[in-house]
């Protein structure tokens, strides 16, 4: 296979327009830092966003490379099909719950990002150990993203998958250091545009190819392989739907979904955002299933890629790029794989976005430099995105195995992180203390569970685990049940602390984090005086403390 000169030149010029987008961005936000800090326009946007810019960022953020990958993955697989597909129905009921429950408690409270009601119901170093799962699940994700893009310009350009990472990472984190939320939100308009455009121009090629059934036919016949719709066994219910509430709830707790909730002028606004991006979102999963149900229904000996199937050369993963390849005119091919860069681009942004977001504003800010200043804070957000974004460049080169520590970093989001979320917005009373042992409990059960993808086998085999071909499968809804143990946790463990301390029961010494009570600093006046060396009998010695028992207010 000769290099495809057109394709590369093209893919240039796509590369080339994001860029120019994004610093065209970038100078938008500076004219809005007249009304704003840096720092907020940088992360919210200056809460501006208007909605067709809204609905767009917050659509492409979610169908990235993995999603429109993933999905023509499962459709073709043999053991899967459509009926597995939970991508477009999870995700679209991820919006719209977080329209109808998230939305207005996080906007009318103008936070500036998803950590900051942690922060507030649990304390800033509680919010900060809450910070990890998101902090691995955003590199994971970036890493994970630029990987597929990587394997998939391989298979149609013919040039060097690690050429095409390090293009695409040092493209994105170079508009967004400039820009932030602004350059990320306005080159997904451009890059949303480009995916709807170029996958609906591949699908009719590749349904007319001569050497595919029509896929109508194939969905409940078995031909080349079986019928590609799919089916559910009912002892895999339980699996399904644990599956199905993981993408709908699971994706609700993370700050490239708030990011775009936060930068909105209104609380209604946000709202409206978040219903038009479910639908959107679950529409631009069809392509990718037409081309999956084409994939199935393929003799691929008809083609230049020959046999054995994709399948049983375990390249399904890049089930897409290579229907593209092969059943399609090359013109189209390169038109299929601008589309897969603008998805991987659309998502890449995002998550170094969201990173740096909380760790400048969360971490930094609130609890490591409480003084520092506004554009003190902007040049942290800006080198933690060179850091983040080159560890996730590293990161990629290990392809599938970056894939599935996102996977897992994911389900740790939904299994310890949605909980807490949960629990700072809607119950009043909860504390570091619950926070910390429902952490604790989320965490070790679910890495309990296992992860057969990582080759972690399970320590704790819940109802119904059977071996399948040497490998022990959960048939038991673990992911959901941990989640549901964690919430419950922090809502008991909190009153229980709450009752034991505030009745006396345990000496209030014993409230180590200082929940039930408060121990001022000294005064200002004094803290002057030891500034200047004043030393006098009378004030040698801090105020006494005056302890204050209180309850913690939402």
């Amino acid at each position: 296979m000769a290099l495809n000169v057109p394709g590369l030149i093209a893919v240039i010029i796509f590369y080339a327009m994001t860029l120019a987008t994004g610093l065209w961005a970038a100078w938008k936000a500076k004219k809005n830092e007249r009304n704003n800090t840096e720092t907020e326009v940088a992360i919210v946007g200056g809460r501006n966003l208007n909605l067709f810019v809204g609905v767009f960022t917050t659509t492409a953020t979610w169908v990235g490379g993995a999603y429109i990958n993933g999905a023509a993955e499962i459709v073709y697989l043999p053991t899967k099909g459509f009926a597995w597909v939970h991508a477009p129905i999870g995700f679209a009921a991820t919006f719209f719950i977080g329209a109808m429950f998230f939305v207005k408690p996080m906007r009318s409270k103008n936070y500036v990002t998803m950590m900051d009601p942690l922060q507030e119901a649990f304390g800033d170093k509680m919010g900060s150990v809450l910070f990890i799962p998101p902090l691995l699940g955003d590199i994971f994700w970036f890493a994970s993203i630029l990987a597929s893009l990587g394997a998939t310009v391989s298979v149609i350009l013919d040039v060097k998958g690690f050429l095409s990472i390090i293009i695409s990472a040092c493209t994105v984190i170079l508009y967004t250091i400039l820009g932030g939320l602004y350059s990320v939100a306005y080159t997904d308009v451009i890059q949303l545009l480009f995916m709807i455009i170029s996958l609906w121009i591949c699908v009719p090629f590749a349904l007319l190819n001569s050497a595919s059934e029509n896929i109508a036919y194939t969905a409940v016949h078995k031909l080349y392989q079986g019928p590609w719709i799919g089916n559910i066994q009912p002892k895999y219910i339980a699996r399904w739907l644990d599956d199905l509430a993981y993408l709908s709830l699971g994706g609700i707790a993370w700050q490239t979904y708030f990011q775009r909730v936060l930068a909105s002028s209104s609380s209604k606004k946000a709202m409206v955002t978040s219903y038009l991006s479910g639908i959107l979102c679950a529409v631009m999963g069809v392509p990718s299933i037409l081309i999956g149900a084409v994939a199935a229904s393929t003799d691929w000996n008809q083609t230049i890629y020959g046999l054995p199937t994709p399948y049983e050369r375990n390249e399904s993963n890049m089930i897409l790029p290579l229907v593209l390849q092969y059943l399609c005119p090359t013109y189209i091919s390169v038109v299929g794989l601008g589309a897969i860069a603008a998805a991987v681009m659309s998502s890449a942004d995002s998550s170094l976005l969201s990173a740096s977001s909380m760790f400048a504003y969360n971490i930094y800010k609130k609890l490591l430099r409480k003084t520092a200043s506004d554009r003190e804070i902007l040049w942290v957000m800006r080198l933690s995105m060179v850091l983040l974004g080159s560890a996730g460049m590293g990161l990629a080169f290990l392809s599938n195995s970056v894939y599935d520590l996102w996977f897992l970093s994911g389900e740790l989001v939904y299994a310890v992180l949605f909980p807490q979320l949960c629990c700072a917005l809607f119950v009043p009373g909860t504390n570091a203390y619950g926070s910390a042992v429902g952490f604790l409990l989320g965490l070790i059960l679910r890495l309990l569970g296992g992860e057969n993808s990582l080759k972690i086998p399970p320590a704790l085999h819940y109802p119904g685990c059977v071996l399948v071909d040497g490998v022990y499968v959960q048939l038991f809804p673990f992911k959901t049940f941990t989640m549901l143990a964690s919430l419950i946790t922090i809502i008991v463990t909190s009153y229980l602390a709450q009752y034991l301390l505030m009745k006396k029961i345990l000496p209030i010494e014993w409230d180590m984090g200082n929940v039930f009570r408060k121990v001022p600093s000294p005064t200002p006046q004094y803290e002057l005086e030891q500034q200047v060396g004043l030393q006098t009998p009378e004030n040698t010695e801090p105020p006494p403390d005056d302890i204050c028992q209180h309850f913690s207010q939402k």
